[in-house]
């Protein structure tokens, strides 16, 4: 029965596991895609239906997305579309529900330094601290450690695994539509922003405040 019982919660946790890798990551494109448009300056009157063929997804899984936005006062809806009013609160809520470890399929150390490692990645999209150095051509904070959206075979190529158990190198799983989204193998500001709300480090707080201070949204 104890077996049994055991062999129940790893099917459960899997399960969920697999629905968050499935599903979630849709809804996170919706509003990815929503404040991608609201910076592009077209967010005044978005239709569910252009944003499912934009983030490649179905009406239900916007329609799902936007319920919460809707409870919380962050859009207006409309009969044939919806408004987004507070586009840093969608933000937060975003950054909130987020779980950036859910999304590291490898991890490594190089004794490379930050700049080196970044300079020798192979083709990726660079995210967090890289993400906001190149966006913006500065740092508020040294760091050393490197997140990218990328192929995790290439990345074990050029950055075999290591048995130390400090880690500087996370690959994130690749997604479509980021690669869609990101410019020069950048990925866009609010998707930097929410990744680098979800990492524990004290410079990560350092980025954040400065992104505040230069990215008014």
């Amino acid at each position: 029965m104890h077996i049994r019982y055991v062999s129940k919660n790893i099917e459960t946790f899997i399960n969920r596991k697999l629905l968050y890798l499935k599903y979630m990551k849709r809804v996170e494109r919706v509003y990815c895609e929503i404040l991608q448009k609201f910076l592009q300056g077209n967010a005044n009157t978005i239709t569910q239906k252009q944003l499912a063929k934009d983030c490649d997804v179905s009406i239900g899984t916007v329609n799902y997305a936007l319920k919460p936005l809707h409870q919380m006062g962050i859009i207006e809806k409309k009969q044939r579309y919806f408004i987004l009013l507070n586009p840093r609160k969608l933000l937060l809520y975003w950054a909130s529900i987020r779980d950036i470890t859910k999304e590291i399929i490898y991890s490594t150390f190089s004794s490379e330094n930050t700049q080196n490692i970044e300079h020798l990645m192979p083709p990726c999209v660079f995210t967090a601290y890289a993400g906001y150095r190149y966006t913006f051509n500065s740092a508020p904070a040294d760091y050393s450690e490197v997140y990218v959206y990328a192929d995790e075979k290439l990345v074990r190529e050029r950055f075999p695994p290591s048995d130390s158990k400090i880690k500087n190198i996370f690959v994130l799983r690749r997604d479509a539509y980021i690669e869609k989204v990101s410019k020069n193998g950048i990925a866009p500001p609010q998707l930097i922003y929410v990744d680098l709300w979800n990492l524990n480090t004290w410079y990560a707080n350092e980025f954040l405040k400065d992104f505040d201070k230069r990215w008014r949204i």
